[in-house]
């Protein structure tokens, strides 16, 4: 009788891994994090360098239902978008690092990287170099997307493949600012084209 039961609960077991947290392997780690604006309160629309980018990364989770990280920065950039503009010209410029003021403590958990961002000067924020750069992320899939002004993904994609060597760097997404009315149905044929399963 106990081997029975210990035979039907293996089978139970091995029927529900598959099942258990779908999308529990995906992350959304998303930038930038303007002052009082983040992706569990209101969005600042008229901000382009936080609205736009907050806003996408909200389909997302909202279609996938993918765990979420904010990258915040020690020190934040400037709220005014101008000045964010220079300030982030002058990072890339200095290759610099900027410390971010919490990160998690590992990713092991996560198989797909899905990596929001705002197209700053033909590629990355800095922040998301300084991210990447915290992280061995040998195997995962990195899927990009960004927001533009007209650069669409720049030189963003051999940005993050340098700084992630061993990583399945995946087809990105560009949104032209805040996107169009067909944003959604754009972001899940994306998501379905890098076989990013929908919750």
């Amino acid at each position: 009788m106990k081997k029975h039961i210990l035979l039907c609960l293996i089978l139970l077991c091995s029927l529900m891994i598959p099942l258990a947290g779908q999308n529990s392997s995906l992350l959304i780690v998303c930038f930038p994090s303007s002052r009082g604006n983040s992706l569990t309160g209101e969005v600042d629309t008229v901000t382009y360098a936080s609205g736009n980018t907050l806003s996408l990364a909200k389909i997302v989770h909202d279609l996938t239902g993918a765990d979420i990280y904010e990258i915040e920065l020690s020190d934040p950039y400037s709220s005014l978008y101008n000045t964010v503009l220079m300030e982030a010209k002058e990072d890339q410029k200095r290759r610099a690092r900027p410390q971010i003021s919490h990160l998690p403590g590992n990713l092991d958990g996560y198989d797909t990287i899905l990596l929001g961002f705002p197209n700053w000067w033909a590629s990355i924020p800095m922040p998301i170099a300084s991210f990447l750069e915290s992280y061995d992320l040998s195997g995962k899939k990195i899927v990009p997307f960004c927001t533009h002004g007209g650069g669409r993904l720049g030189q963003s994609i051999s940005a993050i493949a340098k700084l992630s060597p061993g990583s399945d760097i995946r087809s990105g997404l560009a949104v032209y600012y805040g996107g169009k009315s067909t944003l959604e149905e754009e972001i899940r044929e994306w998501l379905s084209e890098n076989g990013v399963p929908l919750k």
